[in-house]
């Protein structure tokens, strides 16, 4: 049997060996760490064509910049909203080559030579799209910051519905779908109103949709 000090001696070598190894790891790691005092590494950029409502647009953006920041901050279309930038209240959602996507979670090098379709290409206050009539006739919205995600997105169901594309409530994923409060309720389920104005919402599809539901 060893006595301890022959213990202690085995400990110390075990806990040399694991700081000399940690040491190692960590050198190629200070090598990649900018000098003290340098700026932050430049932004790689890359070009990218959009069309958004119809105008062509040629950008060249940090490749980190998304599609939600882009319409904002570059093209200043600011009826599409930032709300929790996580992708979970559908307040950024736009129609992207005819399908609703959150823009916040995608980048906008990533969709060169699309077509986009923001709040501001739906209607105008003079020439309202029939859903944002029927908003407004419904009173289906209250503070009104969910309200564009909620109209592209409530524009969208509509046509998936028409084109048989199957929900999470769809009885059959072989035959067309029927428009039903159900059907709307569950398509509409990813934009979240705080002031609660979901009843109406519904009213407002379904009478776009000719209160077939």
């Amino acid at each position: 049997m060893n006595d301890s000090s022959d213990i202690n001696k085995s400990r110390r070598e075990i806990l040399k060996a694991g700081a000399l190894s940690a040491g190692a790891a960590a050198v190629p790691a200070l090598a990649a760490t900018p000098a003290h005092g340098a700026g932050p590494a430049a932004p790689v950029l890359g070009k990218v064509s959009i069309t958004v409502n119809g105008a062509r647009h040629q950008l060249e953006l940090d490749t980190r910049t998304t599609l939600l920041d882009v319409l904002r901050e570059h093209l200043h279309l600011t009826g599409t909203k930032k709300g929790c930038d996580h992708g979970q209240c559908g307040a950024c959602t736009i129609m992207l080559d005819g399908r609703r996507i959150n823009s916040c979670l995608t980048l906008a090098v990533m969709h060169d030579g699309a077509a986009i379709t923001t709040i501001e290409g739906l209607g105008t206050p003079r020439t309202l799209h029939p859903m944002q009539a029927a908003f407004i006739s419904h009173d289906s919205y209250q503070c009104g910051y969910c309200t564009p995600g909620q109209i592209c997105s409530a524009v969208a169901v509509l046509d998936e519905i028409k084109q048989g594309i199957p929900s999470h409530v769809s009885p059959s994923l072989t035959e067309r779908p029927l428009l039903s409060v159900e059907e709307i309720r569950e398509r509409m389920s990813g934009n979240l109103c705080r002031c609660g104005a979901y009843s109406n919402i519904v009213d407002a599809i379904v009478d776009v949709a000719g209160g077939a539901a």
